[in-house]
């Protein structure tokens, strides 16, 4: 007979850890690394990092800096993966700064809306 409840061992290796809750956004932003500025769309969003599309792949470990208007971070690069990328942020944000980029998300696909 087999054991209906997993020994705490057999928990997913790659579960989600994260010490902050991500929130989903659509913001632009750009990312500065090595004397270059690329483009990039913010995705979600902690107060520890984000998650971006961007159509330059960064190595892992590179420092960048994300700029997104109301929002100047620098940032290291953790993973990447298609398309996306992950940032760990030097400093978290305060849960002020995670709910004015909530806000302006939102703000931006509302106005997005009236324009058709």
């Amino acid at each position: 007979m087999t054991n209906p409840i997993p020994a705490l061992e057999d928990k997913d290796p790659y579960a989600d850890r994260r010490l902050s809750a991500r929130v989903g956004v659509a913001l632009p932003a750009f990312l500065k690394a090595n004397g270059k500025r690329q483009s990039a769309q913010i995705v979600d969003l902690s107060a520890g990092g984000a998650k971006l599309t961007c159509a330059t792949e960064f190595a892992v470990g590179t420092a960048v800096f994300l700029d997104c208007g109301t929002l100047g971070c620098a940032a290291v690069v953790r993973w990447h993966n298609g398309g996306y990328l992950g940032l760990c942020f030097e400093s978290e944000l305060d849960a002020r700064e995670v709910s004015a980029l909530m806000d302006r998300s939102n703000a931006l696909a509302a106005l997005m809306k009236t324009r058709g």
